[in-house]
């Protein structure tokens, strides 16, 4: 919906409540990430409501206007009666003076279309043709019957809305003008475009954001009495509220039983059973409590709400119970007959194998297993699996299935993890603890949930992360029930006031090292004795070479002084 209406990117949370509030179901969710359904959207802006990201992005022709405005064009204004709540004003005279500010030509209030709109609804109730009759003011109502329930297309009346009346009105009047509509519904931009007699369509908060830029003040316009030259259509300014249509007629013709209905929910509900109706008259709004709750009204930033901008409405409508003779309208010689083809979208339904098909891939293969919970934005898990058929939804966008896969996921990877897991809550009571767990603590119970961990492990770490709430890491502690040496990882979880505990076998690491260790020192202690033998010997050797060599000494000073003195003879003879 490009030029009308769409979601911004990177605000959806995956909460599913446009599509569980959308009345049509004109919302696809993929890649987790809303977007409008083009072909099925009658633009009736609940989703932009109720959206709790506010996500919603209202296309506006504001810059496109303003270039009208700005070509010396003569602008006139249709303004929707329900100006009256969102700008908390009592006098039309002052928003007329305020769009004169602006640019505009002149101002009428819608509500004359309105008025022309009731003396043709009430030339057909006298008619007596209709079974059932349904207004045709609101487009967002119309294009629910046109293209979800053609059954009611009979019902409705085959009449212009007030804008389009009016834009008659005032197009017969002023040929040469461009006409603006200006009001707090989306649905009248889509309606305008394919009427072809209006130009553009400004809402109450594009007017607020002009307004703005402007420095126009409504309420320093204030006293101003311009001189009027028609009788003011009171009666047709209670259209914007419940029951407007109907405070619209002098008196209301005879045979019908008069009802208003108004918001998504209830509209639905009426036209689903609307062939077991009889003479009943429903003046039907998409909008809950009519035009001054619609999706672009500012009836919302006022305190009250919508029960205040009804109430303004209502004083409004009763200042003045005066309303257009008949007379007045004839010399228009309008025509406001207008037909409502239905409309047919691309939507297939599936055949039951398909849907069985899509159940089973979300584990729901009987019956029983079809919860209807709702939470994926689908009344029924049947209408989920027309959906996915469409192409509108993921099947896995399931949230009891999700839960269920997760947690089946997660008890196990937990239950198949290498290392021991365990939770504690903040008085260090077991909330769960795998097999892995209670095989490295030595505990052979398999239902400990509930009891104290001081029965089966020292707890001064694991309270000294918690009283410190920080996390807690403890290398090579000893477990003596299982000759188990284990690293513990303590997590202080914050939200949840809680200890998640990782232990981590290390006992191969630990027994090896001690085995190094272990022939390290048989090692060095070998290494010493050797040493210290090594030393004896040396010692020993020393020992005896040292007296070998006096020894020697000894001998050899002996032979000196016997070959001296045999010398020394020889000589002497």
């Amino acid at each position: 919906m490009a030029d009308y209406l769409e979601f911004k990117n990177a605000k959806c949370k995956d909460c599913y409540k446009c599509v569980r509030e959308c009345p049509v179901k004109a919302i696809e969710v993929k890649d987790h990430q809303a977007r409008i359904i083009e072909s099925r959207c009658i633009l009736c802006g609940h989703c932009t409501l109720i959206c709790p990201q506010n996500a919603k992005i209202v296309h506006s022709s504001l810059e496109d206007i303003k270039q009208i405005l700005n070509s010396g064009a003569k602008v006139i204004a249709s303004v929707a009666p329900s100006f009256i709540s969102s700008f908390g004003l009592s006098d039309f005279n002052v928003f007329k003076i305020a769009l004169a500010k602006l640019g505009f030509f002149d101002a009428e209030e819608t509500a004359y279309g309105a008025e022309l709109v009731t003396q043709q609804y009430k030339t057909l109730l006298e008619s007596k043709q209709f079974k059932n009759f349904i207004t045709s003011a609101c487009p967002a109502v119309c294009r629910l019957i046109q293209a979800y329930y053609p059954k009611a297309l009979q019902y409705l009346a085959p009449v212009d809305s007030p804008m389009i009346a009016h834009a008659k009105m005032l197009r017969k009047q002023h040929p040469d003008a461009k006409i603006i509509f200006i009001g707090p519904c989306i649905a009248k931009k889509r309606e305008a475009m394919e009427s072809g007699i209006i130009d553009g369509v400004l809402t109450f908060d594009d007017m607020q954001e002009l307004f703005h830029e402007r420095n126009i003040v409504l309420d320093e316009i204030i006293n101003i009495s311009l001189e009027n030259k028609r009788t003011t259509a009171c009666l047709s300014k209670a259209y914007p509220i419940s029951h407007g249509i109907l405070k619209s007629f002098p008196e209301l013709p005879k045979g019908y039983d008069y009802m208003a209905v108004d918001g998504p929910d209830r509209c639905v509900d009426a036209l689903q059973n609307i062939d077991n109706l009889e003479n009943v008259f429903l003046e039907m709004n998409i909008c809950k409590d009519g035009c001054v709750n619609g999706p672009c009204s500012l009836s919302v930033n006022i305190k009250g709400g919508s029960i205040k901008a009804t109430s303004e409405v209502l004083k409004y409508y009763k200042n003045d119970i005066r309303t257009l003779a008949p007379h007045q309208y004839e010399e228009y010689g309008i025509d406001l007959n207008k037909l409502y083809p239905r409309i047919r979208n691309n939507s297939m339904p599936p055949p039951e194998r398909e849907i069985k098909s899509i159940l089973a891939k979300i584990g729901k293969h009987s019956e029983e297993d079809e919860l209807n919970c709702g939470a994926c934005g689908y009344a029924t898990c049947r209408d989920k699996a027309w959906a996915v058929y469409n192409g509108y939804t993921d099947a896995e966008i399931c949230l009891p299935y999700m839960r269920e896969r997760a947690e089946s996921l997660s008890y196990e990877i937990i239950q198949h993890s290498p290392n021991g897991i365990i939770l504690l809550d903040s008085d260090f009571y077991i909330q769960d603890i795998n097999n892995k767990g209670r095989e490295l603590l030595g505990i052979n119970d398999t239902s400990v949930q509930g009891r104290h961990a001081k029965d089966f492990f020292n707890l001064v770490d694991f309270i000294i992360a918690y009283n410190e709430k920080r996390n807690v890491k403890v290398e090579k502690m000893f477990v003596p029930t299982t000759g188990k040496y284990v690293d513990v990882l303590i997590t202080y979880l914050k939200e949840q006031n809680m200890l998640f505990g990782i232990f981590i076998d290390v006992s191969n690491q630990v027994n090896y090292d001690n085995e190094i260790n272990k022939v390290k020192m048989e090692t060095l202690k070998t290494t010493d004795e050797v040493i210290k033998k090594q030393m004896r010997v040396a010692q020993e050797i020393a020992s005896l070479l040292g007296e070998t060599t006096a020894e020697t000494k000894v001998a050899l000073l002996k032979l000196k002084k016997t070959l001296s003195e045999e010398n020394n003879g020889k000589g002497v003879k």
